[in-house]
C-alpha cells in the first residue's frame, strides 16, 4: 500500500490514478503529464520520459516549467492559459530542451483536469515529438539551415561550408549580391561564427547618408570639429571596437572617403574629423554591394587599390530568381513569424498561390518574398493563402510565369505543400492524404518520387 507523505503521496492521489491506468498511458507513443492547480507535475508517462529525457521520478513534484522546458513556457504557457479560459488547446507547435540541451519540435495539446465530483484538478497536456516530421520536410526539400538562413540550394549550401573557414580568419570580406539577398544576414554569420563574437558588429549603410555626415559616422569627431560639433562623439570603427564593422553599399562612397578608407585598411589607423592624433582600430570589415565594383573600377568611379584591400575574401550571393527551390521553405518560414507575431493560425498556401510564388522573378529578391507573404497573411481570413491574396505584380507577370513553369518547379511545389500537411498532422500520412483530397498510396508514390 503507498504511503501519504512525500512522492507516494502525489502517485496515489495523482489523476493518472491506479496502476492500470498509469500502464495504458505508459503504453502510447505520445508524451503525457498532469499538473495540479501550481502547476506541479503529478503524472509523466514513459513516452515523456523518452522525448524531454527526464525520468518520472525526476519530474514528479517539480514545477512543470522546470521539468517541461519549452518556449512558450514563460509567456504563453499552453496549461495556464486552457486553466484560466477552460477551452482546450490543438496541435499548437512549440519547441523543448530536452535534459541532454537539445532542441526539438513538438505539437502540444492541452485539456482540463477534472476529478469525479466534476471539479477541475489541474491540467493534462499531450505532446507529440515532431523530429521525424522534421527530418522528413528537410529530406523532402534537400534543405540546409545555417545561422538563420535557409537553402536548398547547392550554390547557397557551398557557401554555408565556406563561412566558417572565412570566419575564423582576419581577413576583409566582400559580400557581393543584388539588395534583398541577405547580405546583412551573411555579415552576421560572419561575425558570430568569428572570435570577436563577443564584441559588438556595428553596421553603416553608406547609401544611406550625404558624404559628410558618413564621414562623421565612420569616423567620429571632436568638439569644434564643424558647426554644429557641440562635444566629441565617437564613430562607427570605435563602436565596433575588437568586433566586426559592416559596409553596407561599400559601392557609394565617394573617392575622398575612399581615399580615407584606403588607409584604414592599411595602417589599422584612422583620424576623427578636427583630430590630428591618429587612433587604432581593431576591427574586422566585412563589405557589401549591390553594383559591380570591376565595372566601378574600369569608370574611374571606384579606387582600384581600395577595391583589392576589400575584396580578400569574396563571397557572392545568387539572386533568389536563381535559387528558387528555397522559395517554399522561405515562404513559410515568413507566415509561421507572421503567425506567432499576430497569433493566428494561417496553414501554408494554396497550391495556386505556391505556384505564383515559385514563377515570379523576384526584382526584389528575399525582402520582397517576405513583403508578399506578409500581404496574403494580411488579406487571408481563411486556412491558406489563395492567389487573389498575393500582390498584383505577382498575378500579373504573365511572362515571367510562362518563362519559367518548368516540371522541377511545380514538383518542388507538390512537395513542399505535402510536407507541409505531414507537418500540420504531425506525421501522420492518411490525416494529410484527407486533406489533400488524394489516397494514402498516392501520397506515399509521391513522396518516394520527390526524394528520388
Amino acid at each position: 500500500m503507498e504511503t501519504s507523505t512525500g512522492r507516494d503521496k502525489t502517485r496515489a492521489e495523482s489523476p493518472s490514478g491506479p496502476s492500470d491506468l498509469r500502464a495504458i498511458l505508459d503504453s502510447i507513443n505520445d508524451g503525457v503529464f498532469t499538473v495540479d492547480g501550481e502547476f506541479t507535475v503529478t503524472s509523466f508517462n514513459r513516452a515523456a520520459a523518452e522525448i524531454t529525457g527526464v525520468s518520472p521520478d525526476a519530474a514528479l513534484s517539480r514545477p512543470c516549467c522546470e521539468v517541461f522546458r519549452a518556449d512558450i513556457c514563460e509567456g504563453e504557457c499552453a496549461l495556464k492559459q486552457t486553466l484560466a479560459s477552460g477551452k482546450p488547446i490543438v496541435n499548437k507547435p512549440v519547441n523543448i530542451l530536452t535534459a541532454s540541451g537539445r532542441r526539438i519540435p513538438i505539437s502540444v495539446s492541452t485539456a482540463l483536469l477534472r476529478n469525479a465530483e466534476g471539479e477541475v484538478v489541474g491540467g493534462v497536456e499531450t505532446f507529440r515529438d515532431l523530429s521525424l516530421v522534421e527530418e522528413l520536410r528537410k529530406a523532402v526539400e534537400g534543405r540546409v539551415t545555417f545561422h538563420d538562413m535557409t537553402s536548398s540550394n547547392h550554390r547557397m549550401q557551398e557557401i554555408f561550408k565556406l563561412l566558417p573557414l572565412v570566419a575564423e580568419s582576419e581577413s576583409t570580406v566582400l559580400l557581393l549580391g543584388e539588395s534583398g539577398t541577405g547580405k546583412e544576414l551573411m555579415a552576421r554569420a560572419l561575425h558570430h561564427l568569428s572570435r570577436r563574437a563577443r564584441k559588438p558588429m556595428v553596421t553603416l549603410n553608406c547609401g544611406s547618408l550625404p558624404d559628410t555626415l558618413l564621414e562623421s559616422e565612420l569616423f567620429g569627431h571632436k568638439a569644434g570639429a564643424f558647426t554644429d560639433a557641440k562635444k566629441d562623439r565617437r564613430g562607427r570603427i570605435a563602436a565596433a571596437e575588437g568586433g566586426t564593422l559592416f559596409l553596407d553599399e561599400i559601392g557609394d562612397i565617394s573617392p575622398a572617403l575612399q581615399v580615407r578608407l584606403l588607409r584604414v585598411l592599411q595602417e589599422r589607423t584612422y583620424e576623427p574629423l578636427g583630430s590630428s592624433s591618429p587612433v587604432k582600430a581593431n576591427v574586422r570589415f566585412v563589405a557589401a554591394t549591390h553594383k559591380d565594383l570591376r565595372a566601378e573600377v574600369a569608370a574611374g568611379r571606384f579606387r582600384e587599390d581600395l577595391y583589392y584591400r576589400l575584396n580578400v575574401m569574396q563571397i557572392a550571393i545568387p539572386p533568389l530568381r536563381e535559387r528558387r527551390e528555397d522559395i517554399p521553405s522561405l515562404a513559410r518560414r515568413f507566415l509561421e513569424k507572421l503567425n506567432h507575431l499576430h497569433g493566428r493560425g494561417v496553414q501554408g498556401f494554396a497550391p495556386e498561390a505556391m505556384e505564383r510564388l515559385m514563377r515570379y522573378d523576384w526584382p526584389g529578391n528575399i525582402r520582397e518574398l517576405e513583403n508578399a507573404v506578409e500581404h496574403g497573411f494580411v488579406l487571408c481570413r481563411q486556412s491558406l493563402i489563395l492567389p487573389g491574396y498575393l500582390p498584383k505584380a505577382l498575378l500579373e507577370d504573365e511572362t515571367s510565369a510562362s518563362r519559367h513553369a518548368s516540371g522541377s518547379s511545380l514538383r518542388q511545389v507538390e512537395m513542399a505543400i505535402i510536407a507541409a500537411a505531414l507537418e500540420r498532422h504531425g506525421g501522420n500520412r492518411t490525416a494529410a492524404a484527407r486533406e489533400l483530397g488524394i489516397d494514402k498510396t498516392t501520397l506515399w508514390r509521391k513522396l518516394r518520387r520527390g526524394k528520388g
